[in-house]
């Protein structure tokens, strides 16, 4: 069964940095993509960040370009997002996520906020 377990989240003020983590287990890693998608209240889920199977390309939201880059690391099943010149605009839950044989797979999220 595939399982997707954030780690990382936290309060930070403005400008902070947190590095989150994910876990993954239940199917072979490196041949899917990654992604690290995010959710405030009240506002619609948003991808922020995905990354390939080789860890070769990447892609970012334009609101964190520049601040966020999302990193994998095949041989522990681990994808990482590194934020950084973190805003109260980034508080979110933000989740892990697997699309494999046409199902998708959401980890537990973890909390970020941004506050002063």
């Amino acid at each position: 069964q595939v399982r997707l377990v954030e780690s990382g989240g936290g309060l930070v003020q403005p400008g902070g940095s947190l590095r989150l983590s994910c876990a993954a287990s239940g199917f072979t890693f490196s041949r899917y993509s990654m992604s690290w998608f995010r959710q405030a209240p009240g506002k619609e889920r948003e991808s922020v960040a995905r990354i390939t199977g080789a860890g070769d390309t990447t892609t970012t939201l334009n609101a964190v370009k520049g601040r966020f880059t999302i990193s994998r690391d095949n041989a522990k099943n681990m994808v990482y997002l590194q934020m950084n010149s973190l805003k109260p605009e980034d508080t979110a839950v933000y989740y892990c996520n697997v699309v494999r044989w046409g199902s998708t797979y959401w980890g537990q999220g973890t909390q970020v906020t941004v506050s002063s």
